[in-house]
């Protein structure tokens, strides 16, 4: 079996330490009127009073949001021009002439967001310095050696603060014990490999729905989304530390793939005789970079018969 593992993209998620919470808050809402302005202006300019539309790109509205600088406190140039680009994209990979507004306050106010090129973000001494701001980050051994891209603030339900930097790490695979193992899908048991390990159905949520209720009838809103917080991060946590433990092929079934309802398993299994036979679909996992990706080249001689074709997509 021969796999060609390429570079991988990871996006490290750093929390932001509190203090600089205030300076991050009002950045995001200059950012938001910056956001509307782009929607109103394309939304005029595709659809005027006369004449005929023209569709506005990133460039376009960089020229038009020329000297805006001025006008805010927080954000700079750089940061305007990624959130025309950002619009752009998502403008067109939509296919509307306006997108939703972006709501600053109230209680449908949107999550914060500051996007940011790569050569803003700069290191100083045990903080990182963006706009003439310096904040510091917890796991910051993580960026040592590290070049990073363009990345972004991001703000969570809770109103805590991340920053999101993808970066681009070389993958070195490792041997695996054994050529594949198969993946079972299942109700009581998550899954079940054909190595006769078991992953238990964890109820994460049930554990402490009686919290998240109480919590939501004494209106302590932040409690409960914590609460909702936790119980993802177990149900993320369960499944990191049992698949980190396979470095090798991982044949699904066609009827178990992730994203297949229960009662379609059910019915595929009854059909079967309660063992799904459907056709297997190759996929290659390297939990060292925690990431899937089909392989380039790849032949496969087991019970499956399984081959895959060379394919250079990669999938997060």
């Amino acid at each position: 079996m021969l796999i060609h593992v390429p570079a991988c993209i990871r996006t490290l998620r750093l929390k932001v330490k509190s203090e600089a919470y205030a300076w991050l808050n009002a950045a995001a809402i200059e950012v938001n009127q910056v956001w509307n302005w782009a929607n109103e202006t394309s939304y005029k300019a595709a659809r005027p009073f006369a004449g005929p539309g023209k569709w506005l790109s990133g460039f376009d509205l960089d020229k038009l949001a020329a000297g805006a600088t001025d006008c805010f406190d927080h954000i700079g140039s750089d940061t305007i021009q990624r959130v025309n680009a950002e619009f752009s994209t998502r403008r067109r990979q939509f296919k509307k002439s306006k997108l939703r507004w972006r709501v600053s306050r109230g209680a449908k106010r949107s999550l914060g967001w500051i996007p940011f090129k790569a050569v803003q973000l700069k290191r100083k001494g045990k903080s990182l310095r963006i706009s003439g701001k310096a904040f510091r980050v917890f796991e910051r051994e993580l960026l040592e050696g590290s070049r990073w891209k363009c990345g972004c603030f991001a703000q969570d339900s809770v109103g805590d603060w991340w920053l999101c930097l993808p970066v681009e790490q070389a993958v070195e695979p490792s041997v695996a014990p054994h050529e594949a193992v198969g993946l079972d899908l299942g109700l009581k048991d998550t899954v079940a490999t054909s190595d006769g390990d078991k992953l238990e159905a964890g109820h994460f949520y049930r554990n402490i729905e009686l919290k998240i209720a109480q919590a939501q009838r004494r209106g302590h809103k932040r409690q409960a989304k914590r609460l909702h917080r936790r119980a993802a991060r177990r149900r993320k946590e369960a499944l990191h530390k049992f698949s980190s433990k396979r470095e090798r092929v991982l044949l699904f079934s066609s009827a178990d793939e992730p994203g297949s309802s229960p009662r379609r398993v059910r019915e595929t299994r009854a059909e079967e005789g309660g063992m799904s036979t459907g056709t297997p679909r190759v996929v290659v996992f390297y939990p060292w970079c925690n990431c899937a990706a089909p392989p380039k080249e790849l032949a496969l001689d087991n019970d499956y018969r399984a081959r895959a074709e060379p394919s250079g997509n990669s999938r997060r």
